[in-house]
């Protein structure tokens, strides 16, 4: 098992669910520091409908402003063909990112589409992908449960994850903790339960919890082998076509600190980091 951490920090996530819009020169100056924090991946923007998503609606703008390095890949959500082919116009971006979901009731919610409509979707996505040179990561919404009282077991987990992999190829999966309901016993389980069983798959963490919850929730998933986490500073965030009220998204500080903790070697630079938590400030308010 590789001990290389993985981090995605993902202001996209912190920003699309915002009550006030956020100016196109904030959100730049924002990314840009963020660049140089030394992040794996930078969830950075969108390309969706922007009567879905008003917030997101200047992604292409500011991405020509971002100041872009080696170290730092850069991921773009979509949710259909039209937004996947938007996002490959774009040398610069080298992951799309694509919400599955496991829960009916969720995936109808968050994209407007059942879950077979949504294979067909993601078949054409990873086509236009692959044409591109480019890299689909799959979010696997409800990987830890259900709240809409629909049947959910870790079984139902590692049937999707397998269907994707090899059916669709898809090599990258994000288990998502959409509403921040999954127990550390629940998240160690999934993990290292499916992480044997497709080794040719990169299994990563995309987590929302409460904060005082965090740290186990880390360090659960850690024991489960996961060794892809997503974040957002100040766990800002959270998705809006879940509940009613956000939960947020998962500490990035929290997680640094884990790694801190348990002399986990992991590249952020950390005076770059505290500069984009003091600015986060400046941004969400």
């Amino acid at each position: 098992m590789k001990d290389e951490i993985i981090i995605t920090e993902c202001p996209r996530d912190a920003m699309q669910g915002w009550h006030d819009f956020i100016s196109t020169e904030k959100k730049i100056v924002y990314l840009n520091l963020l660049l140089e924090c030394g992040f794996d991946v930078l969830d950075f923007g969108s390309f969706v409908s922007p009567k879905a998503i008003a917030q997101m609606r200047d992604t292409a703008e500011v991405l020509k402003n971002l100041k872009l390095n080696d170290k730092t890949k850069m991921l773009a959500i979509i949710a259909n063909e039209r937004g996947a082919i938007d996002a490959c116009q774009f040398e610069e971006i080298d992951f799309l990112g694509y919400p599955f979901s496991i829960s009916e009731e969720f995936q109808k919610r968050n994209i407007n589409a059942t879950i077979e409509e949504s294979l067909g979707t993601l078949e054409a996505i990873q086509n236009i992908t692959l044409k591109a040179n480019k890299r689909m990561v799959v979010y696997l919404s409800m990987g830890f449960g259900n709240p809409y009282g629909e049947h959910w077991h870790p079984d139902l987990v590692n049937m999707w994850s397998e269907r994707l992999y090899n059916e669709f190829e898809i090599d990258i999966l994000a288990l998502s903790d959409t509403i921040g309901s999954a127990t550390p016993e629940i998240v160690e389980d999934v993990f290292k339960q499916i992480i044997p069983a497709l080794p040719n798959v990169e299994f990563g963490a995309h987590l929302h919890a409460v904060p005082e919850n965090a740290n186990k929730i880390i360090e659960a998933a850690y024991k489960g082998t996961c060794r892809r986490f997503d974040g957002a500073i100040k766990g800002f965030g959270g998705c809006p076509m879940a509940m009613d009220d956000l939960t947020g998204n998962m500490p990035t500080e929290k997680l640094l600190g884990f790694l801190d903790d348990n002399s986990i070697r992991n590249q952020i630079d950390k005076t770059r980091f505290q500069e984009a938590f003091n600015m986060s400030s400046s941004i969400f308010i």
